[in-house]
């Protein structure tokens, strides 16, 4: 574990400390949570996306090659599957699945029962693809992670879940 810093003043603790001293009527104390999740996110989002371009691959191609991968063998799920696979956005698989078969990391396939159906299925190349390129993912994550302890990272795991769930029960509650 790397050593701790001395806690100072950050970006979002001035800007909250502003905020106090313009509009003391205001609660910012959502900033203190969401503004530094938005940080981290746009760091962490930085770093990611640097390590898959590295191989010449989007995210959202690589979200696609780790759906298929996750598959486990055959390694093929149709455009519906991986829409549905939970990191794939419905929005934009076909381009993705054309970008990754024009780069050979994938072929389509007709269902033999179903000619309607078509699957996208990783490749030698593809499989080969998805595990170095995976391995090097989590090796980074690792990292960024490594200034906190394994019972940080499960504690902040378990409140991040929860935030989720906060942030879909807000959406059935009116809002004010």
């Amino acid at each position: 574990m790397a050593e701790r810093r001395v806690a100072e003043p950050d970006a979002v603790a001035r800007v909250i400390e502003d905020w106090a001293r313009e509009r003391p009527d205001l609660d910012t104390s959502p900033l203190a949570v969401l503004a530094r999740l938005h940080r981290s996110y746009l760091r962490y989002s930085t770093r990611l996306t640097a390590s898959i371009e590295r191989h010449g691959l989007s995210v959202a191609g690589f979200d696609v090659l780790t759906a298929l991968r996750r598959a486990g063998r055959p390694y093929r799920l149709t455009a519906g599957q991986l829409a549905a696979s939970g990191l794939v956005s419905s929005a934009g698989v076909t381009l993705r699945i054309d970008r990754l078969e024009k780069d050979g990391l994938i072929v389509r396939e007709r269902d033999a029962e179903d000619r309607r159906v078509v699957y996208s299925r990783l490749t030698d190349a593809g499989l080969a693809t998805v595990d170095e390129v995976f391995a090097e993912h989590l090796e980074n994550e690792r990292r960024m992670l490594a200034g906190m302890s394994p019972a940080e990272c499960r504690q902040l795991a378990r409140l991040l879940h929860e935030l989720e769930h906060s942030i879909l029960a807000s959406d059935e509650e009116p809002a004010g």
